[in-house]
C-alpha cells in the first residue's frame, strides 16, 4: 500500500482524520437513536400508555428497590 509508505507524521495525520470521521459518524447514528427513542417515549406519554411520575418519587421507588 502506498499510504505505509508515507512518513510516519502523515501516516499519523491521516490515521487521526480517519478515526474523527468515524466517531462523527457513529455519534450521528447515536443521536438519530437517541431522537427515535424521545419520539417513542413521547408517543406513549400523549397515547396514555404510561403515565409520567414525579423525578423525587422516582428516585425514591428506585432507591427502594436497591435496598
Amino acid at each position: 500500500m502506498e499510504l505505509l509508505g508515507l512518513p510516519a507524521a502523515q501516516q499519523a495525520l491521516l490515521a487521526k482524520q480517519l478515526i474523527a470521521s468515524l466517531d462523527e459518524t457513529e455519534m450521528e447514528d447515536v443521536e438519530a437513536l437517541w431522537v427515535r427513542e424521545a419520539e417513542a417515549r413521547y408517543a406513549e406519554i400523549e397515547n396514555g400508555i404510561v403515565e409520567c411520575q414525579p423525578v423525587d418519587e422516582a428516585l425514591e421507588e428506585a432507591r427502594d428497590r436497591l435496598k
